[in-house]
């Protein structure tokens, strides 16, 4: 699932595609927005909310978005529809007479009033993203449950926006924390240092025009992450193989990536046993 950082990108490239702009043409193909036509209609704006789009069109609408696991909004130049927009998979078509965006694979699509939007993202904690981030509000929230693993914690989007398992696992890795670790056992000045990295990474990764961990430059960079994507491979301080392990409860499980020298530990349910890589940095570690 794209982090908070990707989601803002995008909200970047159809802001830059649509705002301003009047809406030519538009399709929404969910069987409650089928009758929709936003047509005539200038576009506000189009911003990010944690993982949400907000698509602000004239009017007090709001066309909201999510793109889950699968979903992507893309831009393309012109006035007539590319043969993408009949995959049978897009789910909504927001056309200009000079740029058309294409959201395919969406998890979620919505429209409400602007002044109501609170009913699709109210539920969110403060977004990591946003330059007036409530921290103290954040650490409030991630304090609320001591019991809780700080894992699980970090990735409940009404405690905080924006994380997904890579900027839960990297900031883990960095300060040396055993995502098994309960909130109460890290202890409060440890949650506020791994809230601030998390923001730092995301941060950085929007500046980079990526998603990274670890700062490195350059177009050929590859294996660009401390531990997420990297079971089996070796740790990159200590050399002992990353592993992987499912964390929480469904339908909320997740996994999380982690080194159990540098962390503290394996996961409860990891029986030692060999891990091969995902193939995520992979091919550049054998090349080395």
């Amino acid at each position: 699932m794209p982090e908070g950082d990707a989601v803002w990108r995008t909200a970047r490239r159809l802001h830059a595609a649509l705002a301003g702009q009047v809406i030519a043409h538009s399709a929404l193909r969910v069987p409650r927005l089928a009758t929709t036509d936003l047509s005539g209609r200038h576009t506000i704006e189009v911003v990010s909310r944690g993982k949400h789009l907000l698509h602000r069109i004239e009017g007090d609408l709001t066309l909201h978005s999510h793109l889950r696991m699968e979903g992507s909004w893309r831009v393309h130049r012109g006035n007539r529809l590319p043969p993408a927009a009949d995959r049978h998979t897009v789910r909504a078509v927001v056309a200009t007479g000079e740029r058309i965006a294409i959201g395919d694979s969406l998890g979620m699509l919505d429209l409400v009033r602007t002044s109501q939007e609170d009913r699709v993202v109210g539920h969110l904690g403060p977004d990591l993203l946003d330059p007036a981030f409530d921290r103290d509000l954040t650490l409030a929230n991630l304090g609320k449950d001591p019991g809780r693993t700080v894992t699980e914690a970090l990735l409940d989007q009404t405690n905080l926006a924006g994380i997904g398992t890579i900027f839960a696992s990297e900031p883990l890795f960095l300060h040396g924390v055993h995502p098994w670790a309960t909130v109460g056992e890290v202890g409060p000045d440890t949650v506020a240092e791994l809230v601030d990295t998390a923001r730092r990474l995301l941060v950085l990764s929007c500046r980079m025009g990526r998603t990274t961990a670890t700062g490195r430059s350059g177009r050929d960079v590859v294996d660009d992450a401390w531990v997420h994507g990297r079971v089996g491979l070796p740790c990159k301080r200590c050399g002992d193989a990353i592993r992987l392990a499912p964390i929480g409860q469904q339908p909320r499980e997740r996994v999380i990536f982690s080194c159990p020298t540098c962390q503290g530990g394996r996961a409860p349910t990891d029986d030692g046993s060999r891990q091969a890589p995902l193939g995520h940095g992979r091919a550049d570690y054998l090349r080395r």
